[in-house]
């Protein structure tokens, strides 16, 4: 990236060498090559402990293995050589918190989740809790399994990093404050409560930023810098006779929707006024929150344009066309900037073999809604609750499961330039990202009180996050992509250049 583009992404204000410092490639090669050779001896034990990660089984939404998830996350974080280790109640599901005092003189916060997505067995080509290890074409050989790489890989990496690094007969060069959720997956309606926690909000105020461990690397090698993430609300529209005080209050014979009305219909027609003609949120006042791009960003996009494959894209969401005929640039736009509002999935009435003559009582539309600066979850709730009744459609609850507000953390950080060096240091030139489309609760760190700056890092690979066959990369047959022993690699290099 030349100096002036550079320059334009990060605000302009001094030249690259004094913003971003030397890449400490040289440094690591020279001063942790101990630590690097424990990775190699440990390679065994790192695969055998993402495997067992994925196999404790630990779905939020359905209250499956929280709790025993909970004492096996406490479990690695002590084995990783956290001295402080609790569990943090909330009016859900528990979070953990640990302290790892290394008397270091500076202290980072780490992000992890230890829930992850339902699943579908029989959707998958190997059973999802048996973290098995397959051959994936054009990348090697990874563990297939539920989180693998959303997020147990990633984090068991960062474990692994911390592991090798005691090994060597070192302490960390940062002290570290974890905080580990479990209730991600389902939007973290209580995360706020555990951060805010008196003894977790204490140890993160010391914090120079929250860090979440990722599998950054796409197939072509290429990887993102994000500067943010897209807010999101979970919640549940439902549709009854009862409430509606029309239709049936409960299942009749279909022949009876020639004398009554229908609550499954009734729904499909509240969801779609909530989108115009070309699937865009129409949400009364939906649009007045919105921020518009800086020019930065756009210059970002620009970039990304430019070297981002739109083949790979389509390929590995087997899609042939972006929303609205977009081109490519304007693909990656909407992705960044565009909020959303999505049908996660229809229920009403019969859904087994074959028919059944039933006019349902009642039917469930389950939606996530996804926010850009400056939304909030707060107004788009009551926006949707307004536009429904505005619309004739007040009967319907709007029943909220979940969500927070967008993140964002400025280029300039001195976390971000860490992270942007540490790649350099790996001969990988980052792509400046304005902010995922997808979400994390980031925004509980960034914003009041603690108003930390929080970044995402980590090479190795993964795909499939939420779908069947979700993988993470343990051997790659790929020079672009690094496998497991490079993905710990990374971590290591990234704690000591933020030392």
């Amino acid at each position: 990236m030349d100096l002036i583009r550079r320059r334009e992404f990060v605000g302009g204000a001094v030249g690259t060498g004094v913003l971003l410092g030397a890449a400490p490639g040289v440094f690591a090669a020279q001063k942790l090559a101990d630590i690097h050779a424990q990775i190699e001896r440990g390679h065994d034990a790192a695969v055998v402990r993402l495997q067992d990660w994925i196999r404790q089984i630990t779905i939020a939404a359905e209250d499956r293995g929280i709790e025993e998830g909970c004492g096996y996350m406490m479990q690695l974080a002590r084995e990783a050589g956290f001295q402080h280790v609790e569990r943090v109640p909330t009016a859900g599901h528990p979070s953990v918190f640990a302290t790892l005092d290394a008397g270091a003189k500076r202290t980072l916060g780490v992000y992890f989740m230890y829930d992850v997505k339902q699943v579908d067995p029989a959707e998958w080509s190997s059973p999802p809790w048996e973290a098995r290890l397959v051959d994936v074409p054009g990348a090697g050989k990874a563990i297939m399994g539920r989180g693998a790489v959303n997020q147990k890989g990633p984090q068991a990496s960062f474990l692994s990093a911390l592991h090798a690094i005691r090994a060597a007969g070192r302490k960390p060069p940062v002290n570290l404050v974890l905080i580990a959720e479990s209730e991600e997956e389902i939007g973290s309606p209580n995360f706020a409560d555990a951060v805010l926690a008196p003894q977790v909000r204490a140890a993160l105020e010391k914090c120079v930023g929250i860090f979440m461990p990722e599998a950054a690397q796409s197939l072509d090698g290429t990887v993102q810098v994000s500067l943010g993430a897209k807010g999101v609300v979970e919640l549940e529209l439902v549709a009854s006779g009862a409430k509606w005080g029309r239709g049936p209050s409960q299942d009749v014979h279909s022949s009876n929707r020639a004398r009554l009305d229908s609550p499954a219909f009734h729904l499909v027609q509240a969801l779609g006024t909530l989108i115009d003609a070309k699937g865009d949120p129409a949400i009364d006042g939906w649009w007045d929150d919105v921020r518009a791009l800086s020019a930065a960003e756009e210059r970002m996009l620009d970039v990304a344009a430019t070297r981002m494959s739109e083949a790979t894209a389509k390929k590995s969401m087997g899609v042939t066309h972006w929303a609205r005929d977009a081109d490519w640039r304007q693909a990656l736009e909407d992705m960044a900037a565009r909020p959303t509002v999505n049908i996660e999935g229809l229920v009403g009435g019969y859904t087994g073999e074959g028919g059944k003559t039933v006019l349902p009582h009642r039917a469930v539309a389950k939606l996530d809604l996804r926010l850009v600066p400056d939304m909030t979850r707060d107004s788009a709730v009551a926006k949707l609750r307004s536009h429904l009744a505005n619309h004739g459609y007040g009967d319907i609850e709007v029943n909220v499961s979940g969500g927070y507000d967008p993140t964002t953390t400025p280029a300039d950080a001195a976390l971000i330039r860490t992270l942007v060096r540490v790649y350099e240091g790996e001969g990988i030139e980052p792509i400046f990202w304005p902010r995922r489309g997808g979400s994390w609760p980031g925004f509980v760190f960034t914003s009041e009180p603690l108003k930390l700056p929080a970044g995402h890092f980590g090479l190795g690979h993964g795909q499939r996050a939420h779908a069947p066959d979700e993988y993470y990369l343990i051997e790659s047959s790929n020079p672009k992509i690094a496998g497991l022993d490079g993905a710990i690699r990374s971590f290591v290099n990234c704690l000591y250049a933020l030392a």
